[in-house]
């Protein structure tokens, strides 16, 4: 074997002992970075252990009942807390089931609002041959956490602590999104707005009237209120006031 011949093959034999000594160094970093962070050496049985963790822990919500709920009694006096909060958590679950099941006739709720995102939901879905699941649905905890009333719009968020499993998949049935083996802990808003008389309204996003007292012309600062503030006299509805829950999102 020549001079040249064995110099090339030192020089391969030196590449190759340098690859397995940087293999080596990053493998024990890896392993040292998994023991750290993980508290164990093998990187995916810790990152399967953090999803574990993760699928087992309900997410905080933005508790504010204690200071929007006394502010809403105020307005609307005959607000009923308890049976708004159960209804928002039905009305959630009702949605998200129907999602998963891609059939908005299984939508008992009848707003319009939101019927209408629903069904548009599900029809971007359907073009995409995508379904998007939600299983096992649990709702851990729902509470106020926000109320805006703002030239005779009022709106009540709840937000809801929300334990589902949740992936998207194609028409295949392939998951392209989310996780089909672990659980998502997420968050939902569901708003709940002040209606009256929807057939004077042409913009659903604005669809509350203020009113004014018909014997002496004030204005009715509550919307909850059966009597003019000004004169004492009885006030009259338009004609209809509801609340309706018109909106659902999920936190990102």
């Amino acid at each position: 074997m020549g001079v040249t011949a064995l110099i090339i093959l030192a020089l391969i034999l030196a590449i190759i002992i340098s690859l397995m000594a940087a293999f080596i160094y990053i493998k024990k970093k890896l392993s040292d970075y998994s023991r750290a962070f993980y508290g164990t050496s093998d990187i995916k049985e810790g990152i399967d252990r953090v999803k574990s963790e993760m699928e087992q822990t309900p997410k905080s919500v933005s508790a504010m009942t204690s200071i929007f709920l006394p502010k809403i009694m105020k307005d609307f006096p005959e607000f009923n807390y308890d049976e708004m909060r159960a209804m928002s958590k039905d009305v959630l679950t009702g949605y998200l089931m129907a999602v998963n099941s891609m059939d908005i006739s299984s939508f008992k709720y009848d707003g319009i609002d939101l019927r209408n995102k629903l069904e548009q939901h599900i029809m971007k879905l359907s073009s995409k041959s995508m379904c998007e699941h939600y299983e096992n649905i649990k709702i851990h905890r729902t509470e106020i956490s926000n109320y805006k009333n703002t030239k005779g719009r009022c709106i009540i968020t709840f937000q809801s602590s929300v334990e589902a499993l949740h992936y998207v998949s194609d028409g295949s049935g392939r998951v392209i999104e989310g996780d089909s083996e672990y659980k998502l802990q997420t968050k939902f808003d569901t708003d709940l707005i002040y209606i009256q008389d929807r057939d004077l309204v042409d913009d659903t996003e604005s669809s509350s009237l203020g009113l004014t007292c018909p014997n002496c012309g004030g204005p009715v600062k509550s919307l909850g209120a059966k009597v003019c503030e000004y004169c004492g006299s009885g006030i009259v509805e338009l004609n209809i006031r509801s609340w309706e829950f018109c909106e659902i999102r999920r936190w990102r």
